[in-house]
């Protein structure tokens, strides 16, 4: 159970870091770039929440086998990357929408280039939305089973996979139940503070 408590942990670190980078970059082009298929870059980055997870875990299974030589930690971080990108990408993108583009081209007329702009002055102004974005990301990835089950590696056991082979095994049956209310915590904390994230940004005249 720990290594399993362990594992999960680890991938949804992992894969909210890799959501972290990779959704800011995208809301960043969405929000401020026009250009050919910026609808459909859109559209494909939202695709894997939209899609059932039975769908998306066949369909990287698919893909990770035929083209990366089987399954391992490393596809199972990159499928919870594919759908945390999501929440991150979500509220990166209204949080951009809603602030404009003035006070960057301001900071441009000030002579501050695109990278101090962006550390300056852009990334503070997103960094509650971020914050929530990862949480509500972390959460997500660290409950997730049914992409789990198609996409992890041999002898790779995460803690919702650890409950569900568990269950149904009646000596191990008082250890699941504090398992899982401890799961359930754990997926419900994230939320709660995000929601707090967003409150606060609220008050102050922001929004998430």
């Amino acid at each position: 159970m720990r290594e399993a408590l362990l594992t999960s942990v680890l991938v949804a670190t992992a894969a909210t870091a890799v959501a972290l980078v990779l959704g800011i970059l995208a809301a960043l082009v969405i929000a401020r770039y026009r250009f050919f298929g910026r609808e459909s870059i859109s559209l494909l980055v939202v695709l894997p929440i939209a899609l059932p997870g039975i769908v998306t875990g066949i369909a990287l299974n698919n893909v990770f086998t035929s083209y990366l030589g089987g399954l391992t930690f490393l596809t199972l971080v990159v499928a919870h990357g594919t759908f945390c990108i999501v929440v991150i990408y979500n509220n990166a993108l209204a949080r951009l929408r809603r602030l404009g583009g003035n006070v960057e081209e301001a900071s441009s007329d000030l002579g501050a280039g695109g990278w101090t702009t962006f550390r300056l002055v852009t990334f503070p102004l997103m960094k509650s939305a971020i914050i929530a974005g990862g949480l509500l990301a972390f959460g997500l990835s660290f409950d997730e089973i049914i992409v789990t089950t198609f996409t992890a590696g041999p002898g790779i056991t995460t803690l919702p996979i650890w409950i569900y082979q568990n269950l149904f095994r009646p000596n191990q049956a008082p250890i699941v139940n504090v398992v899982a209310a401890a799961l359930i915590l754990v997926s419900i904390v994230p939320i709660y503070v995000a929601q707090r994230f967003s409150s606060d940004t609220n008050r102050g005249g922001g929004i998430l």
